[in-house]
């Protein structure tokens, strides 16, 4: 979803799942931070419940701080469909910036039900 967004994709063409040591500047790395699971009354599965980590590492803090607007804007609120995974709801619940290694990073939280 975030590289097909033409606004995430004007600032960076690179998404890391959990780490990289070879990506250059400016790039997106994404983990699950939690998954918690929510039974029906009934005893069926229901969606889960998954925090998700989504971190925009820029040069510039502007830069990083732009990248980040865009990638809100392309999860927050979203559903989406891939390879069979449903992402019934996607909102933004938390966000926190810092520098780290000669990066600054834009830190945003999202609770995904899938």
């Amino acid at each position: 979803m975030l590289l097909r967004d033409p606004e995430v994709a004007k600032h960076t063409k690179k998404v890391f799942p959990v780490a990289t040591d070879t990506a250059v500047l400016p790039y997106i790395l994404y983990r699950r931070a939690s998954i918690e699971q929510n039974p029906t009354k009934a005893g069926y599965l229901g969606a889960d419940t998954v925090t998700i980590e989504v971190i925009c590492y820029t040069e510039k803090y502007g830069e990083g701080v732009e990248l980040a607007e865009a990638v809100r804007a392309a999860l927050d609120g979203k559903q989406g469909e891939k390879d069979g995974l449903v992402m019934r709801s996607c909102v933004l619940t938390d966000s926190e910036e810092g520098y780290d290694s000669d990066a600054y990073a834009q830190q945003l939280v999202f609770n995904v039900k899938i």
